[in-house]
């Protein structure tokens, strides 16, 4: 997502007022959200100056959602919006919205007024038509829908790699040893798909070995799941595109069979028809490497190849550079556990209920740690240069890294080969992988509050 609003595209604002203009106070009897709709939207300042007033005589904070959403598209050249906002708030917060959006995250307490999901489709939907297929009267719904914010694209605007055209390794040359790729592995079937290319697609939906698949790659929040896409009682597997919404500076994708929004960390739908279903994508193994190490682990490896369809710049760190390199976040996250930095790297593990964060830099040099998420003891082996660590099932036992081998581990003075779905010894016996991916802090801990985090 890109943080490219002009304030100046939204200086007028076209929408049907809900009574008409005049310099009356608004009747008791007229409905909030049509009070709200003038005070926002009519072109008469007179009508704007009267519904605001009346909005802070009625004196309750249901309408403060509104009032912070409008602070971000509605030209408020004599600070009427933000008086009455600040009144009803009782918060001393300037114009910035990235501010006010913070606080509202904080106020759980605020609630919104009956019709406030109409307006906010109203509003959506004058910057791009199709949000009305997300967000429209009604909508089921279990995220605050006054902290969904446009990322700045259109439906769609990030565009889907599904069943995107493959290379072999040698056809590759575009890759550099050192770059980035997100390494999938299958049933034997490996892929690389360079990070130079997710960055702006920000989604796959592919089948690898055999299994459906979708890779929700947040680029805001550092992260690259992997899902399964194919739920028991469905007859076809979830194919997803990106919204164009966020949620505290999270993506929120949606499925194409049903057009329900799904918050990207979580794997669940949170709007539209599929909220309350109780589904949840199960998250699998999925590991970022350079290209050298992961070609040489996996020489018979397919490639995404850069015949997307698509025109896109697809050299290394094109669309988010500036962003990667910078501590702050484009949008608003409150981020309240400061045992590390916002943008951090961490790997967290996702094994339903065990589930724990590594800070990426506690493998610093290449590292096996040996740790337990309550009763289930795990080994991670990782290198922080790369931002590489995969978790295995240990089973009790402890395993030490192999001085000039780093693919396989020792432990009690037996080998372990080091593979993509487990660790296996010269006997057959096998310790599977466990699903994890990185993430930045703030979204980890955004979404997974007092989860445990091991620092070193």
């Amino acid at each position: 997502m890109t943080r490219f609003v002009a304030a100046a595209v939204f200086v007028v604002v076209v929408m049907v007022p809900a009574r008409a203009a005049d310099a009356q106070s608004p009747p008791t009897d007229i409905p909030i959200e049509q009070v709200v709709r003038t005070a926002l939207f009519a072109d008469h300042d007179p009508a704007r100056r009267e519904a605001l007033k009346f909005l802070v005589e009625r004196g309750k904070d249901d309408v403060v959602p509104a009032l912070i959403q409008a602070l971000r598209f509605v030209a408020d050249g004599e600070g009427l919006i933000l008086k009455s906002l600040q009144a009803l708030a009782k918060a001393e917060i300037g114009r910035d919205w990235h501010d006010w959006m913070l606080w509202q995250e904080e106020h759980t307490e605020v609630m919104v007024f009956e019709g406030f999901d109409a307006f906010k489709a109203d509003v959506m939907a004058w910057l791009d038509p199709n949000f009305r297929k997300f967000l429209f009267r009604g909508v089921k719904h279990e995220i605050r829908l006054e902290e969904i914010a446009w990322g700045g694209v259109m439906k769609d605007g990030i565009p889907a790699l599904t069943n995107p055209k493959h290379i072999g390794a040698a056809e590759a040359t575009y890759l550099v040893e050192d770059e980035l790729v997100f390494g999938v592995e299958i049933n034997g079937d490996a892929r690389a798909y360079p990070f130079r290319m997710l960055d702006w697609h920000e989604m796959f939906n592919d089948v690898v070995g055999g299994v459906p698949v979708s890779l929700a790659y947040c680029t805001l929040c550092g992260s690259g799941i992997l899902f399964d896409t194919m739920i028991e009682g469905r007859e076809q597997p979830f194919v997803f595109g990106s919204s164009g919404f966020l949620f505290r500076s999270n993506k929120l994708m949606y499925d194409q069979q049903t057009l329900s929004l799904w918050n990207q960390f979580t794997g669940r739908p949170v709007v539209g028809e599929l909220t309350g279903s109780g589904i949840e994508l199960k998250v699998r193994p999925v590991m970022i490497t350079s290209w050298q190490k992961w070609h040489a682990r996996h020489p018979n490896t397919k490639v995404l190849s850069l015949f997307t369809g698509f025109t896109r710049d697809y050299r290394p760190g094109r669309p988010y550079g500036k962003y990667f390199s910078s501590p702050d976040l484009m949008f608003p996250a409150l981020v309240p556990d400061k045992r590390l930095k916002p943008k951090d790297h961490v790997f967290v593990l996702r094994d339903g209920a065990n589930e724990k964060a590594w800070a990426v830099t506690a493998f610093a040099g290449g590292k096996v740690i040996n740790d337990a998420v309550g009763a289930l003891n795990v080994v991670l082996v990782g290198d922080a240069a790369t931002r590489t660590v995969r978790a295995y099932r240990r089973e009790g036992r402890r395993f030490d890294a192999v001085v000039g081998d780093a693919e396989s581990l020792v432990s009690d003075n037996q080998s372990w080969a080091i593979t993509e779905d487990a660790l296996v010894n010269q006997d057959g016996v096998r310790l599977s992988r466990l699903p994890g991916h990185i993430a930045y802090w703030f979204a980890w801990s955004g979404y997974k509050k007092d989860r445990p985090l091991r620092v070193e």
